[in-house]
């Protein structure tokens, strides 16, 4: 996997989907897919799972990615911030909903309605849902602390500045920094995919 936000693939991708390159976008979406399949897995509550599916939730945000990179401003280093930024927006509005996202009107039938041409999306996200590290992964997430779970969706997952993180979590710059160093350190000896991590 290549690490969205390093130089090199990344700009190159970019650069080509703000051209209305689909393949340069469905390379940049296929190594952030996994990061964002985990991250809607964590933030759906229990109560959430029975009309929320984190499959349909990444493929939502396949589509409004695609229709707003011409808009992106910023390099590839700020790419993660802007797709967890749309992340965060469609599952607020879904939330909203309260809404079975599977079956008529759900995000997938809008997508497959919307474009023929991106069912890559929906291939990703069945990859990614078969995907059995990031199960593992998840299992091993869930067994943290809450403010620990926090700073893996904020910090690993988001790749917000550890100001904001701080801010969220009422607690110092430096502490949030301390602390997910530690946390970082002890998810990379479980032998999970780093990777998903900003």
């Amino acid at each position: 996997m290549v690490e969205i936000g390093s130089e090199g693939p990344t700009r190159m991708w970019l650069a080509q989907a703000q051209k209305g390159n689909q393949q340069g976008f469905a390379e940049l979406y296929e190594h952030i897919a996994p990061s964002l399949h985990t991250w809607a897995y964590l933030r759906i509550r229990p109560e959430q799972s029975a009309h929320l599916d984190p499959a349909d939730l990444v493929q939502e945000v396949w589509l409004r990615a695609w229709r707003q990179i011409g808009s992106f401003e910023g390099d590839g280093s700020y790419f993660r911030f802007w797709i967890f930024r749309i992340a965060k927006n469609v599952l607020l509005e879904a939330v909203r909903r309260g809404q079975k996202s599977k079956g008529a009107g759900g995000p997938s039938t809008r997508l497959k309605q919307a474009n023929n041409q991106l069912d890559p999306a929906t291939a990703v996200s069945q990859k990614v849902a078969r995907d059995e590290s990031l199960g593992l992964f998840r299992d091993q997430v869930d067994l943290l602390d809450p403010d620990e779970r926090k700073l893996v969706l904020h910090c690993g997952l988001e790749g917000l500045p550890h100001a904001q993180v701080a801010e969220r979590l009422d607690l110092s710059s430096e502490a949030v920094t301390k602390r997910w160093q530690r946390l970082r350190a002890r998810l990379a000896h479980s032998e999970l995919p780093q990777y998903l991590l900003a």
